[in-house]
């Protein structure tokens, strides 16, 4: 079996370094089974995109499309037709997708017009808002995949509101649950970040900041921004800057006061972003992988948007999302409880996503129904 993986943005370097694990564990074991990778370049930057392939061993992408820095329209476009190409060429029996990006839908419409059955690892989120570029990402690639594999129950139910046929709905788990699992101690033993920017752990707060309806929007981002700055000077604030967030304010001529103690680096690396993660006293993040690394790591985490795709967050009281004004975000600050929370829910899976996800595409695994009712299930249907 050959599989065409497609990524294009950093979060989907860590998903698919998962995956690349286990089809090497697969390949070692003696099973017929190839992957190869598709780099469209959404994430040009170094520190967005090369420095992930080196540290997480993921396989070289055989192609590098080289497409980003362009807007949406034009950058899926010609991520079709570059995608397209590659895979007259490679004929995979699979294409591989993940998550909610241009590369995603990309990669969704390119194969399905040819023919070319897709999967959709991170399938059936949704945050009701469609005002989001992600929002429409993942419903279009929702509805061209054979295969959807989703994370959590509510995701599931979505799908099945949605009218997907349930043999096509594969509940997993979370692939990015794999890899903090994986990569953890690989972080401690090799990352300094923390000791480098001189942190005390659980003495700071770290903020992420790339949300295109964030960054795009004047008012919300000088509103994000004066909160932050605010909270700054009761405590440290860290903030790995996205190229996408950088140019916003310089466009916006948004200049932060510097009377605090908000230190703005370079976007790092995962295994850096792991211990400033997870040493971390707190999490403001626009991020939906954040979010859930926040909760892998037992931080709470504020949620600088409206709505989230990570509904089970939110109705456990690990998540808080707040309203984008620079008072309600100082206010939620200082209102975040860091004790009594029960971490020990197992919401995403197992940590064995990637293998399940493989033995499913070999046919190996019955899909059985899951039929358990849980809290966020029924939260969704009473939504809805």
């Amino acid at each position: 079996m050959k599989i065409a993986t497609i990524v294009g943005a950093r979060p989907q370097f860590v998903k698919a370094a998962t995956v690349s694990r286990a089809v090497k564990e697969l390949r070692e074991a003696g099973t017929d089974i190839e992957e190869f990778l598709i780099h469209t370049g959404q994430h040009y930057d170094h520190n967005m995109s090369e420095v992930f392939f080196k540290e997480m061993e993921i396989p070289a992408p055989r192609y590098n499309l080289g497409i980003g820095a362009c807007k949406q329209g034009a950058m899926t476009g010609r991520m079709i037709e570059s995608i397209e190409d590659v895979l007259n060429r490679e004929h995979p029996d699979w294409v591989l997708v993940y998550g909610d990006t241009n590369s995603t839908l990309a990669a969704a419409i390119a194969a399905v017009k040819m023919h070319i059955p897709v999967a959709h690892v991170e399938a059936g989120l949704r945050s009701f808002n469609r005002r989001m570029p992600e929002e429409i990402n993942r419903i279009l690639a929702d509805h061209s995949s054979e295969l959807l594999f989703t994370p959590t129950q509510s995701a599931t139910d979505r799908l099945l509101v949605e009218g997907i046929p349930r043999k096509k709905i594969h509940q997993v788990g979370d692939v990015m649950y794999d890899a903090t699992m994986h990569y953890r101690v690989k972080s401690a033993e090799n990352s300094s970040i923390v000791k480098m920017l001189s942190l005390s752990p659980k003495k700071y707060v770290l903020a992420t900041i790339h949300r295109a309806e964030n960054t795009d929007d004047p008012h919300r981002l000088r509103e994000i921004f004066a909160g932050l700055d605010e909270i700054s000077k009761e405590v440290t604030v860290v903030l790995p800057m996205h190229p996408r967030t950088r140019k916003a304010l310089e466009e916006a001529g948004i200049h932060l006061n510097g009377q605090g103690n908000l230190i703005i680096i370079d976007p790092v690396s995962y295994l850096d972003m792991i211990q400033l993660e997870s040493n971390a006293q707190l999490i403001m993040t626009d991020s939906g992988g954040v979010q859930k690394e926040a909760f892998f790591f037992q931080v709470p985490c504020l949620t600088l948007r409206t709505e989230t795709e990570w509904v089970e967050l939110v109705t456990h009281g690990y998540n808080t999302l707040v309203p984008l004004e620079r008072t309600a975000i100082i206010n939620a600050w200082r209102m975040q409880k860091y004790e009594g929370i029960n971490w020990a829910r197992p919401l995403y899976g197992k940590g064995n996503a990637a293998h399940a996800i493989l033995d499913t595409l070999l046919g190996k695994k019955e899909n059985k129904p899951n039929t358990e009712s849980t809290e966020e299930a029924n939260l969704l249907k009473a939504h809805l």
